[in-house]
């Protein structure tokens, strides 16, 4: 545990990966052989999960994976993904919303030629910058709170961007570049400008779009991502402002003033200098993305999502739910049949949307994505290929993302295994809370 002034000489205490509170955002090219020393600091088990990443299941850093306290894990894994915004965090079972909570969160940008050759702003916190969106609660000293719990889970009631409150960023780039980052562990975020200008939208969780979308605003529930661009002019002020509305949550009125789906917030303001570098025009042509194919799929799986269980039934360390095999596509079936908010993320794969209640998915939504928003009464058809890495021994996590959920048990596990194999399980089981 560290102390962090959230508040200018007021302390709070919090977690942070090397530091006192979030952590380093790591970068590394397609073809890269990575790794990663956690050493535990903290006094009690916690582990780091790869959000979003394509590796081993012995390297995923979900509840199999606990790092005790004043023991090193080292995972390491060949990066094979397009460029991304992806990102790292706790996943200790029945713990993981107070863990992110406190602080341990960081980015992982992942890099190719594809990305490389376009005329991108790349300059890291100048105009390629991380923004980091948390909600949080403080006293009137203003010392960090915990926040009060809906269904969703704990909601607070002001935003942190970077660890930072009342946020802003200096500009000396005409084009810039956000990366933005649900990193909440329950409220979902609406994001557009306060002069109503579109929200150009280029890439979500997985990577580029084919070519840019001008958005109203980017809808992300936690652990979603998105890039967008934005062109200033010298001088300008600028918000980036959350406006979530019943509609955009999908959500009766009563319910969604019950969990953040009504609340509005300043994000993050954009401050031009009287003199700004020119940048290039955006190609029409982002990135080839292969089209979404369902009928490859060689099984269709189910998930209902309702309460805190999916398929009616709670996380259980020792159970596999699914049994995939590699080099195979599959067809997820994902509905949240209730009326309450819900996410659907699985580990492992970047997948596509093939439908949302029967009809194609908008262009934000036809690019790779490890995380959904679950829409109340919606059906999503996901298309899923499980490709390099077999382990029966070693399970993945599919899970809803508002990290109270999870912790309630809406979780399962599905095993990667070679053709005829059975998967199995070993350790980690007593960590389970």
């Amino acid at each position: 545990m560290e102390y962090s002034s959230l508040t200018p000489a007021v302390p709070s205490d919090t977690w942070g990966f090397s530091g006192s509170y979030l952590g380093p955002t790591i970068v590394a090219k397609r073809g890269e052989h990575v790794r990663v020393d956690i050493r535990n600091s903290l006094d009690e088990p916690t582990t780091v999960h790869w959000h979003g990443m394509h590796l081993p299941a012995e390297m995923d850093g979900g509840p199999h994976q606990m790092v005790d306290p004043d023991a090193t894990w080292s995972p390491e894994w060949d990066v094979d993904q397009p460029a991304a915004t992806l990102w790292y965090h706790p996943h200790p079972h029945g713990e993981t919303e107070d863990h992110v909570r406190r602080g341990l969160a960081g980015m992982f940008l992942v890099q190719d030629d594809v990305e490389s050759a376009l005329p991108l702003p790349r300059e890291y916190g100048v105009d390629d910058v991380p923004v980091i969106v948390q909600d949080a609660g403080f006293s009137a000293d203003g010392l960090r709170e915990d926040p009060a719990h809906g269904f969703a889970g704990g909601l607070g009631d002001e935003l942190l961007v970077n660890g930072t409150r009342g946020p802003f960023l200096d500009v000396h780039d005409e084009l810039v570049r956000l990366r933005l980052l649900n990193a909440s562990t329950a409220r979902s975020y609406a994001f557009t400008w306060s002069d109503g200008r579109p929200v150009e939208l280029i890439a979500t969780d997985g990577g580029l779009l084919e070519a840019s979308v001008d958005l109203d605003r980017v809808l992300l529930s936690p652990g979603e991502r998105a890039e967008v661009l934005v062109r200033v002019t010298p001088g300008e002020r600028l918000v980036l402002r959350s406006e979530m509305t019943a509609g955009a949550a999908g959500m009766i009125d009563a319910i969604a003033a019950m969990n953040g789906g009504t609340d509005a917030f300043d994000v993050l303001e954009l401050r031009a200098a009287d003199s700004l570098d020119p940048a290039p025009d955006l190609p029409e042509h982002l990135a080839a993305l292969p089209p979404v194919d369902a009928s490859q799929a060689v099984t269709t799986r189910t998930f209902t999502l309702d309460g805190f269980e999916i398929n009616g039934h709670e996380m259980d360390l020792g159970r596999i739910d699914e049994t995939v095999t590699v080099d195979t596509t599959e067809r997820w079936i994902v509905t949240n049949t209730s009326q309450m908010p819900h996410s659907f993320h699985v580990h492992d794969v970047q997948f596509r949307i093939a439908s949302i209640d029967g009809a194609p998915p908008p262009p934000e939504l036809a690019g790779w994505k490890d995380t959904i928003f679950a829409r109340p009464g919606t059906e999503f058809e996901l298309v899923l290929r499980f490709e390099d890495y077999a382990d029966p021994d070693t399970p993945y996590m599919y899970h809803c993302h508002l990290l109270w959920h999870e912790d309630q048990g809406m979780m399962g596990q599905f095993a990667v295994v070679e053709p005829g194999q059975s998967a199995t399980m070993t350790g980690g089981t007593h960590h389970e809370h």
